[in-house]
């Protein structure tokens, strides 16, 4: 019985650090990527605020240009840009979108 035991807790604790390695590496690659809860809830508040209004496509934590957050937003005229702002949600810059300008020519 005593060997069944350290099995499972074995199992369990190879479950509980897999599950932790997931979470380390999707928040991992130097603190920047795709981020959801209210601090991104508020970088898209102020970056919707910036362009006039909009739909924001997504919320990364990004150091380009000095900032902290960049919002990709749809604005209202169908335009794409990035709003990167700092860590207390100020604009830093706004960018076309660089990705999106890049896919529109299938030309070449």
């Amino acid at each position: 019985m005593n060997v069944k035991l350290i099995i499972g807790a074995a199992a369990v604790a190879a479950g509980v650090a897999a599950a932790g390695g997931g979470v380390a590496l999707a928040a991992g690659g130097g603190g920047e990527g795709t981020v959801t809860g209210p601090q991104a809830d508020d970088a898209t508040a102020a970056a919707l605020e910036a362009t006039g209004g909009g739909r924001a496509n997504s919320v990364e934590r990004n150091s380009e240009n000095g900032a902290t957050w960049e919002v990709e937003v749809t604005t209202t005229d169908g335009g794409t840009v990035d709003v990167r702002l700092d860590e207390s949600y100020q604009v830093v810059v706004i960018e076309a979108d660089s990705e999106s300008a890049d896919s529109g020519d299938s030309s070449q």
